[in-house]
């Protein structure tokens, strides 16, 4: 199983992209974030997500981890298959997908291509519970309880974590969670510090 290429590219087309690695060429299907961002002739690194069927092997590059994850996790909500994953991804950012699930903004999902009102409602519904790691809603981290959350210093400590997870860097994580605790106060519990972190990132 493929899970990264480094390489040069030898050519782009609408939706994919050849890597040559050592003079083997890895048709690789890409975002058009993705795409827009090379051309031909620059050194590479993706990371791959394999799709192996009876009939072909489909190689899907990404330029981070963090995008790789949000297009596994795209493809379980049904409707949504790797060329509507890739559609949005190209159309939001990883940080911005987080965002808009994370505020409910179905609005800015259905701006993808081949993407309805009804299916980016059931993406917003369906992740807002089900993708925690990469969504802010309904986050359930270690030590966090029902009635009041964790302490003021760990629900800072995962409030900035799960930031920095979804693509942030550790400047802006802390600045927007700063913000969060301000506003919020020190008993804010994480998911409240996370949400209201990631309204001053989407600014």
């Amino acid at each position: 199983m493929i899970g990264k290429l480094r390489g040069k590219v030898d050519a782009i087309g609408e939706s994919f992209l050849i890597v040559d690695v050592n003079g083997v060429g890895y048709e690789v299907q890409a975002s058009s974030r993705t795409l827009r961002n090379l051309k031909q002739g620059d050194e590479v690194s993706l990371t791959i997500d394999t799709h192996v069927r009876e009939d072909a092997i489909r190689l899907f590059g990404f330029a981070s981890e963090v995008e790789r994850a949000w297009f596994r996790t795209l493809q379980n909500v049904q409707g949504v298959g790797s060329k509507v994953a890739l559609a949005l991804l190209g159309t939001l950012s990883p940080q911005d997908l987080a965002n808009a699930i994370a505020l409910g903004d179905w609005a800015s999902v259905e701006q993808a291509p081949g993407i309805g009102k009804k299916l980016a409602q059931r993406i917003v519904a369906e992740l807002k519970d089900k993708a925690p790691a990469l969504t802010a809603a309904g986050l359930q981290l270690p030590g966090a309880s029902a009635s009041g959350g964790p302490p003021q210093g760990n629900a800072t400590a995962e409030a900035m974590s799960a930031l920095s997870n979804l693509g942030y860097q550790p400047a802006q994580a802390s600045a927007a969670i700063a913000v969060a605790i301000k506003e919020l106060g020190d008993g804010a519990d994480t998911a409240k510090l996370i949400r209201r972190g990631l309204k001053e990132l989407a600014r």
